[in-house]
């Protein structure tokens, strides 16, 4: 093989994981994010990872060659899903928040993925990556992803039965993250549906219907503009658990 033709299929190897990360990672895989961009940023941190973390020897027959681009793909994807699966669950805290306020009907074009969403998914899709920017999340993805190179060389990574379960454990968090989010103003509102049915019953002339829609959509929203505070805290601990998982999952590969 020449020297050209080795140089390119090395870093094929190492570039593969690169761009299985940039379509699956928050932010980074947005498809706000022009292609072009997206593709420029693969080839400059693939040119930038090569000379320290391309294999040394490339000699596979056909089937093998292609276990290891699965395996390049399986990691690249370990790495970008696990923390996505964060803002599924906020996404998914929205929408429940949404049908519980009565804006289940009010949709507008995800940003992140073009795709017709409910306002109050979007609203916390936006915070939560507002959230992910500031604590430099994507800089520790991508320090992780150096990092992997070192730990499971082109060629190591296997989809393993046991890294398959881990990310399928890891992708039921979202519905634990989505209610967590969403249970301070769901219980508010919840209180308020109780409070408002008991006046009914008390005061059945009063338009409950009515009242009971402003009451809550102020409630709810009073509770929410508090838990906003909280929010940076509780979401440290979300994408360091994502990281962790990251981590147990390339020795599940392995």
């Amino acid at each position: 093989m020449g020297s050209l033709e080795e140089m390119i299929a090395k870093g094929l190897f190492v570039g593969l994981r690169v761009g299985t990360l940039m379509i699956f990672a928050p932010f980074l895989g947005s498809k706000a994010i022009p292609a072009r961009i997206k593709a420029g940023l693969t080839f400059a941190i693939t040119a930038l990872l090569y000379p320290v973390y391309a294999p040394r020897s490339i000699a596979l027959g056909g089937i093998a060659w292609w276990q290891v681009v699965c395996g390049e793909m399986v990691t690249g994807l370990a790495i970008g899903l696990t923390v996505q699966f964060v803002f599924d669950g906020v996404e998914l805290a929205g929408q429940l928040l949404g049908f519980q306020l009565g804006y289940s009907l009010v949709n507008l074009i995800d940003p992140q993925t073009q795709v017709d969403t409910p306002v109050l998914a979007i609203f916390h899709q936006v915070v939560a990556l507002l959230i992910f920017l500031q604590l430099n999340v994507h800089h520790w993805m991508l320090r992780g992803l150096a990092k992997s190179f070192e730990y499971l060389p082109p060629g190591a990574a296997s989809a393993t039965p046991a890294a398959t379960e881990a990310l399928l454990h890891a992708a039921g968090g979202m519905l634990l993250v989505g209610v967590q989010i969403a249970a301070p103003a769901l219980a508010a509102t919840l209180l308020v549906d109780v409070a408002l049915g008991f006046l009914g019953k008390a005061s059945p002339q009063l338009p409950i219907l009515f009242v009971g829609i402003s009451v809550k959509n102020l409630v709810g929203f009073a509770v929410l503009a508090g838990a906003l505070g909280f929010w940076p805290r509780i979401f440290d601990r979300y994408f360091l658990n994502a990281l962790q998982t990251t981590e147990r999952l390339l020795h599940l590969v392995r």
